[in-house]
């Protein structure tokens, strides 16, 4: 593994000295917001884990290394180059073998995160099983690498242009615990409700932390969805982004947008009809979960 993974400084030393280590991804800095702000978002983020005693590790890949851990140069490319791949477990060996620049979605990320010996992943939100799969059958990688790797991802919901009814029916098949922070429903990336509760309700890092300890010193493997609302003030109503997202789906079907391009344009579209609300409430509730998920590597080291 050590021919692949690259530490930086900064993560080497926290790694050595035992210090809590929040995993951060990259696709929201290349494909999931526009410049300036993906960056300084991703900067802000950074600073949040540190200010709250844990180690930032944003990972990508950048000339086939799988970075554990970023410069600014790093990320200032990663915002602004288009020669960047978007990396799910499928893609990491071809960029990792043709030496390209490549941002981890939350599959990628989870995969490189427990390579490096991460246990703790702060993201936006998950993907999921997209609106009208049962035709498609487009269903994100990232359920399946909940189902298979040790990473507990702090996150706002799945993303709400997804089916999220049938994303928590996945994760429930495939024994993917998902956990309320201080709610008994689960959130909707923008808003802080939906029509349907998670598994469990807790209200402090430390329960977190006992749950994810237990059900891997149980033998059983597999992510943990941490479902934190979207801060109020930055909330966007329920019925009102639900209106926006239908729109903007019309759209991508009209013009016949599938696959990976879905959800860079859908979330386009949603900011742009907005008028960037979407992209101010995104931006808060990153942070968010990045101040919890540092709490909770704390609680885990």
């Amino acid at each position: 593994m050590n021919d692949f993974l690259v530490f930086s400084e900064e993560v080497a030393q926290a790694k050595a000295e035992k210090k809590p280590i929040v995993a951060l991804e990259s696709t929201i800095i290349s494909h999931g917001m526009p410049y300036p702000e993906n960056v300084q978002t991703a900067k802000d983020v950074e600073r949040i884990i540190r200010d709250r005693g844990a180690v930032p590790a944003t990972i990508a890949i950048i000339d086939g290394k799988i970075k554990i851990g970023l410069t600014d140069d790093e990320l200032e490319l990663l915002g602004t180059s288009r020669d960047v791949e978007k990396v799910s477990r499928r893609d990491l060996p071809y960029v990792v073998a043709m030496k390209k620049h490549g941002a981890t979605t939350v599959a990628g990320t989870m995969i490189c995160a427990q390579m490096a010996g991460i246990r703790v992943f702060a993201t936006g939100g998950i993907g999921g099983v997209h609106r009208g799969a049962e035709q498609t059958m487009d269903i994100s990688a990232d359920l399946q690498e909940l189902s298979r790797t040790n990473v507990a991802v702090v996150c706002a919901g799945a993303k709400s242009i997804l089916d999220l009814g049938l994303t928590l029916e996945y994760l429930e098949t495939h024994g993917v615990p998902v956990i309320g922070y201080q709610t008994d429903v689960l959130p909707a990336f923008y808003s802080r409700t939906s029509p349907f509760r998670v598994d469990y309700r807790l209200d402090s890092a430390e329960e977190i932390a006992q749950f994810i300890e237990t059900k891997w010193k149980l033998g059983l493997n597999g992510g943990v969805v941490i479902a934190n609302p979207v801060p109020k003030e930055e909330e966007l109503e329920e019925s009102y982004i639900t209106a926006i997202i239908e729109q903007a789906l019309k759209e991508a079907e009209k013009q016949h947008i599938t696959g990976k391009a879905v959800t860079p344009f859908l979330l386009d579209r949603v900011k742009t009809l907005t008028g960037g609300k979407s992209l101010q409430a995104n931006i808060a509730l990153v942070k968010n979960n990045a101040a919890l998920a540092a709490d909770l590597a704390r609680e885990l080291s």
